[in-house]
Protein backbone atom coordinates (compact mmCIF):
# COMPACT_ATOMS: atom_id res chain seq x y z
CA UNK A 1 0.00 0.00 0.00
CA UNK A 2 1.07 3.41 -0.52
CA UNK A 3 1.60 6.05 1.93
CA UNK A 4 -1.50 8.22 0.36
CA UNK A 5 -3.78 4.95 1.02
CA UNK A 6 -3.03 4.60 4.32
CA UNK A 7 -4.00 7.84 4.61
CA UNK A 8 -7.66 7.31 3.72
CA UNK A 9 -7.56 4.69 5.34
CA UNK A 10 -6.77 6.60 8.42
CA UNK A 11 -9.61 9.11 7.52
CA UNK A 12 -12.12 6.43 7.27
CA UNK A 13 -11.34 4.55 10.58
CA UNK A 14 -11.41 7.94 12.71
CA UNK A 15 -14.80 8.38 11.18
CA UNK A 16 -15.88 5.07 12.10
CA UNK A 17 -15.57 5.55 16.16
CA UNK A 18 -18.15 5.75 18.18
CA UNK A 19 -19.25 8.78 19.63
CA UNK A 20 -17.52 11.25 16.63
CA UNK A 21 -20.61 11.74 14.17
CA UNK A 22 -19.32 14.18 11.11
CA UNK A 23 -20.58 16.38 7.99
CA UNK A 24 -18.71 18.83 6.86
CA UNK A 25 -19.79 21.69 8.78
CA UNK A 26 -19.83 20.47 12.37
CA UNK A 27 -19.15 17.24 14.38
CA UNK A 28 -20.73 15.56 17.75
CA UNK A 29 -17.65 15.28 19.54
CA UNK A 30 -18.42 13.32 23.12
CA UNK A 31 -21.53 15.42 24.39
CA UNK A 32 -21.12 18.64 22.67
CA UNK A 33 -20.57 19.59 18.92
CA UNK A 34 -17.71 21.29 17.48
CA UNK A 35 -16.76 22.93 14.21
CA UNK A 36 -14.72 21.01 11.05
CA UNK A 37 -11.28 22.17 13.15
CA UNK A 38 -12.73 21.12 16.72
CA UNK A 39 -13.63 24.39 18.32
CA UNK A 40 -16.29 24.00 20.63
CA UNK A 41 -19.92 25.25 18.93
CA UNK A 42 -22.61 27.41 21.59
CA UNK A 43 -26.46 28.09 22.07
CA UNK A 44 -27.60 31.60 22.28
CA UNK A 45 -30.77 31.86 24.70
CA UNK A 46 -32.32 35.24 23.12
CA UNK A 47 -32.13 33.22 19.65
CA UNK A 48 -35.85 32.13 18.98
CA UNK A 49 -37.78 30.53 15.79
CA UNK A 50 -34.77 30.02 13.72
CA UNK A 51 -33.46 32.96 13.91
CA UNK A 52 -30.20 34.27 14.91
CA UNK A 53 -30.37 37.59 17.52
CA UNK A 54 -26.72 37.79 17.53
CA UNK A 55 -25.55 40.47 15.20
CA UNK A 56 -23.09 43.55 15.15
CA UNK A 57 -20.55 43.55 18.26
CA UNK A 58 -22.02 40.09 19.39
CA UNK A 59 -21.27 38.45 16.21
CA UNK A 60 -17.18 40.08 16.68
CA UNK A 61 -16.95 37.95 20.14
CA UNK A 62 -19.70 34.89 19.03
CA UNK A 63 -18.41 34.01 15.27
CA UNK A 64 -21.55 32.06 13.64
CA UNK A 65 -20.96 28.68 11.90
CA UNK A 66 -21.17 29.96 8.39
CA UNK A 67 -22.32 28.38 5.64
CA UNK A 68 -19.61 27.48 2.58
CA UNK A 69 -20.42 27.49 -0.88
CA UNK A 70 -21.92 24.01 -1.62
CA UNK A 71 -22.43 22.53 2.08
CA UNK A 72 -25.67 20.56 2.25
CA UNK A 73 -27.84 20.25 5.22
CA UNK A 74 -28.63 16.49 6.24
CA UNK A 75 -30.13 15.17 9.52
CA UNK A 76 -30.09 17.68 12.42
CA UNK A 77 -28.08 20.57 10.65
CA UNK A 78 -30.16 23.14 9.06
CA UNK A 79 -29.27 26.21 7.39
CA UNK A 80 -30.54 29.41 8.39
CA UNK A 81 -30.49 33.43 6.78
CA UNK A 82 -28.60 35.87 9.36
CA UNK A 83 -29.76 39.77 8.72
CA UNK A 84 -26.78 40.10 6.64
CA UNK A 85 -28.31 37.46 4.29
CA UNK A 86 -25.80 35.21 5.11
CA UNK A 87 -26.20 31.57 5.75
CA UNK A 88 -25.59 29.97 9.35
CA UNK A 89 -25.87 26.34 10.40
CA UNK A 90 -28.22 25.60 12.87
CA UNK A 91 -28.00 22.34 14.60
CA UNK A 92 -32.18 20.90 15.68
CA UNK A 93 -33.56 24.62 14.68
CA UNK A 94 -30.52 26.27 17.47
CA UNK A 95 -28.15 28.20 15.57
CA UNK A 96 -24.48 27.57 15.92
CA UNK A 97 -21.52 30.24 17.42
CA UNK A 98 -17.77 29.64 18.35
CA UNK A 99 -16.21 31.51 21.13
CA UNK A 100 -13.33 34.08 20.11
CA UNK A 101 -11.74 33.37 23.69
CA UNK A 102 -11.43 29.58 22.76
CA UNK A 103 -7.90 29.36 21.78
CA UNK A 104 -8.01 26.02 20.57
CA UNK A 105 -9.77 22.64 20.21
CA UNK A 106 -12.22 21.69 22.80
CA UNK A 107 -11.67 24.84 25.05
CA UNK A 108 -15.39 26.09 26.59
CA UNK A 109 -14.74 29.05 27.77
CA UNK A 110 -17.58 30.63 26.90
CA UNK A 111 -20.12 27.89 28.54
CA UNK A 112 -22.22 29.44 30.51
CA UNK A 113 -21.33 33.16 29.84
CA UNK A 114 -23.74 35.91 30.93
CA UNK A 115 -25.98 32.93 31.75
CA UNK A 116 -27.15 32.79 27.68
CA UNK A 117 -24.57 30.82 25.93
CA UNK A 118 -23.87 27.38 26.50
CA UNK A 119 -22.04 24.24 24.83
CA UNK A 120 -24.28 22.98 22.06
CA UNK A 121 -24.97 19.36 22.61
CA UNK A 122 -26.31 17.09 20.24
Amino acid sequence: MTRHTLSWMAVFAAMALPGVASADHGMVKGDMLVDHNGMTLYTFDKDAGGKSMCNGDCEKNWPPLMVEKGEKAEGKWTQIKRDSGHMQWAYDGKPVYTFKNDMKAGETKGDGMKDVWHVAKP
